[in-house]
């Protein structure tokens, strides 16, 4: 009898747990849509669009602006390193604490003027992507609508897929009909963020 109750115990257990693993793998609950997926590669639409290499073009624009500014003042700040480096021999050391005191507040002023130049330039690239991406949210949803799709995924989080659901030249394509062009205008970072050298 105890053996009958074992088996009768054993079966049940066989039982609920092939019910439980038939569940599992059933697949979605009834009503879920499959999976209809599209893959993009956003740095290739920055890159390869028209108003992403406009944007590159502007900012090398700035950046050689910039340079050519700041350029001026490097140059003095390096000649009058140089005689303060030939006068501190012959200075005073109260004098010549003043002096390299100075010099350094100096160095650190241009150093400032460098990274609020590069931190405008990149709020400036920030706020044209975010145009790019405003512009480029309803080309994509566009896209997603006429191939039936109801997921999209960048390429970098694919790790294996078909190149027939990659629709990155279709959106380069409608983008450049639709934003050709934005304006890089030096912007101020948004608090918090640093600037990247």
């Amino acid at each position: 009898m105890k053996n009958a109750s074992r088996i009768v115990h054993a079966l049940a257990v066989v039982a609920a747990l092939t019910i439980s693993s038939q569940a599992s793998f059933a697949g979605p609950p009834a009503g879920t849509p499959d999976p209809k997926i599209l893959v993009i590669d956003r740095a290739a639409i920055l890159r390869g669009s028209a108003v992403g290499q406009n944007i590159m073009a502007q900012v090398r624009t700035l950046t050689v602006s910039a340079e050519n500014m700041l350029k001026g003042q490097d140059n003095a700040l390096r000649q009058e390193g140089a005689t303060l480096q030939q006068q501190l021999a012959i200075l005073s050391p109260s004098v010549k604490a003043a002096k390299i005191k100075a010099f350094q507040a100096k160095q650190a002023a241009l150093q400032a003027s460098v990274q609020t130049q590069q931190g405008l330039i990149q709020g400036g690239v920030l706020k044209a992507r975010q145009q790019v991406e405003q512009a480029l949210g309803p080309i994509l949803q566009g896209i997603m609508k006429e191939r039936g799709a109801n997921l999209l995924l960048d390429r970098n989080a694919v790790v294996l897929g078909t190149v027939d659901v990659d629709v990155t030249a279709v959106a380069i394509q409608r983008l450049n009909q639709k934003l050709p062009t934005v304006k890089v205008v030096p912007t101020p970072l948004p608090a918090g963020v640093t600037p990247q050298q």
